[in-house]
């Protein structure tokens, strides 16, 4: 079973071809010690996973990160200001980090603007016990499309990704990049598929996943076009992206 890349929204240009429907690549062991999955999985980011190796991944890309990152925050911080405000008269903190895992198996704390309720991780659990759908949807997706937990203020930040904001601080600190796969949490490593596409790459404030299937499909997708943009990374894959994100942004098209 394939599931051809056409069939999604074509906003990039970059022709993946045909999508296998299951990992190439043996999955995360389920309770595996962290540092021995990464260990494990390296060689395969090495072999077969040569775009990962060229000039352009190893130098070019941290270079050009570093530049428009720090150009974007300089631009980005009067609009950061008035939302860091509006959230704090809604609710309080305006901040939220959340541990995240980088390149090489690295743990991190990945910055955003706080979009949800307080309490809200304890909170989850509690609204997939009380909803079936809810549970679904989540396990399909590890999202929901009409979050309960989510602020009115929040609502508007997911719909237009001014959340991640303060992301641009992780790409300056070299936990992250400005394109790249989308960063996961620790205790998902088993719902991954190819995991060298993860280890090989700082992970990104956006990527391919969200200009082509953005929300629409399932997490197992997610990590096979994950591994698409590992395979085919260059500076064109990036800066076609990176245009599809702003015309993504634009509409609105979070949530």
């Amino acid at each position: 079973m394939t599931l051809h890349y056409r069939a999604l929204p074509d906003l990039t240009g970059v022709d993946l071809g045909p999508l296998p429907a299951s990992s190439v690549f043996p999955v995360w062991s389920e309770g595996a010690p962290l540092a021995d999955a990464s260990q494990r999985h390296l060689p395969q980011v090495r072999a077969l996973l040569p775009a990962l190796e060229g000039d352009y991944a190893l130098v070019v890309k941290r270079l050009l990160d570093v530049v428009l990152a720090t150009a974007a925050l300089i631009l980005a911080a009067p609009v950061l200001l008035i939302l860091a405000l509006a959230l704090w008269i809604e609710s309080g903190n305006p901040f939220y980090t959340q541990v995240r895992l980088g390149k090489d198996g690295r743990l991190f704390r990945m910055f955003k603007l706080r979009t949800m309720v307080p309490g809200a991780e304890a909170r989850l659990q509690e609204f997939l016990d009380r909803d079936p759908a809810l549970r679904a949807e989540w396990e399909l997706t590890q999202k929901l499309k009409k979050d309960p937990r989510i602020t009115p203020v929040g609502r508007l930040l997911r719909k237009t990704s001014m959340d991640e904001l303060p992301q641009l601080v992780n790409v300056l600190l070299g936990d992250m990049s400005l394109v790249g796969p989308r960063p996961m949490l620790p205790e998902q490593m088993p719902l991954y598929l190819n995991p060298p596409a993860y280890l090989g790459l700082r992970p990104g404030i956006t990527g391919l996943w969200q200009v082509s299937a953005r929300n629409e499909e399932s997490f197992e997708l997610r990590a096979i076009i994950d591994l698409r943009y590992a395979q085919r990374l260059s500076f064109w894959t990036d800066a076609r992206i990176i245009a599809a994100t702003v015309r993504a942004v634009w509409r609105a098209t979070g949530y």
